[in-house]
């Protein structure tokens, strides 16, 4: 065991509440008892709010609420912890207040020269994202319910309804992906799991009502496999072969959707195996900002809708739909 895992045992030990004695903690940790006064002069140094008693029944104990205080993390964890902060913020995470307290800790138990060092960490550090300040609410009270195993009742409206339906859902945990925040739930309308978009909730209100969430689920797992069925799962499967510049061909494989398609990868060549339906609707346009930098090797059915589709956006423009930047 490491000095520093030795120091957090004994740190641990001392928040118990309890006295304990040197000859104690070195016991508990096999270690001779001078290397205990010598943690515990570490600790001290540090900041570490230790109590000394001496005599028959004297012993070590430490301040109360002391462990509440960070000041464990040095200057990289802070940084690091501050940086995730950021991000969380900018994601719409909706316990802001409790993240804010949170991060106002790191900073206010750190001396002049850790909060210097902090401050360099993060000057320039800066995350644009989305305003999901609207979805606040929701999520809070989704997590909430997550949290304590209640059902909720929401009006919820897809994108091929106008009109928003109310249904009854025992949420399973929150997933936020691509900018966007959704929650994994059993639907009692469709009597199977599903996924919903937060941003499509309209209200929602707690039932009370408590369920029982299954044993290791994953609300990630099953919404990614949603998105990308296992391909044993699926037909018409085809492979399709591009080759090109290493800085195209690299963006492409790393690209949200094919990326969980790839199957093979070499310096200028890359192999997906996806559905018929994708290749053909999705695939061709998803190429076309890499221009002249890829070229596709096969399927010919490929490089023949991606000129079908080049012909298409021709014609269009040849008709003169547009007359002064407006549609006719």
């Amino acid at each position: 065991m490491s000095k520093m895992d030795q120091m957090m045992q004994i740190l641990w030990m001392l928040n118990s509440g309890r006295k304990i004695t040197a000859k104690e903690i070195a016991e508990k940790l096999e270690i001779n008892i001078r290397s205990v006064y010598r943690y515990i002069n570490s600790l001290s140094a540090s900041g570490v709010p230790i109590i000394a008693e001496t005599g028959h029944h004297g012993g070590y104990t430490l301040l109360n609420n002391f462990i509440k205080s960070p000041l464990i993390f040095d200057v990289d964890e802070k940084a690091a912890l501050l940086h995730a902060s950021i991000f969380a913020k900018e994601a719409g995470y909706f316990l802001d207040e409790a993240l804010n307290s949170a991060t106002a800790k790191l900073t206010m138990y750190s001396n002049q020269e850790q909060e210097k060092m902090i401050q360099q960490h993060l000057q320039g550090f800066e995350i644009i994202g989305p305003d999901e300040s609207s979805l606040e609410p929701l999520l809070k009270k989704l997590e909430e319910s997550i949290v304590k195993g209640t059902s909720i009742e929401m009006e919820y409206h897809t994108n091929n309804e106008e009109q928003s339906k109310s249904r009854v859902v025992n949420p399973y945990g929150l997933v936020y992906w691509k900018q966007n925040w959704y929650v994994v739930a059993f639907c009692h309308v469709r009597n199977e799991i599903r996924t919903f978009k937060v941003g499509r909730i309209s209200s929602l209100h707690q039932t009370g009502i408590p369920f029982q969430r299954p044993q290791s689920f994953s609300a990630s797992d099953f919404f990614m496999k949603s998105l990308f069925p296992q391909a044993e799962h699926k037909q018409n499967l085809v492979h399709f072969i591009i080759c090109g510049k290493t800085s195209a061909v690299d963006a492409i494989s790393q690209h949200w959707f094919l990326k969980y398609h790839l199957q093979e990868r070499t310096n200028k060549n890359a192999i997906f195996l996806v559905d018929e339906e994708a290749l053909h609707t999705y695939v061709p346009y998803l190429l076309f900002p890499y221009g002249k930098s890829i070229q596709v090797v096969e399927p010919i059915s490929l490089k023949q809708k991606i000129i079908d589709v080049l012909y298409e956006l021709i014609h269009f423009y040849e008709n003169e739909n547009f007359t002064d930047g407006e549609c006719q």
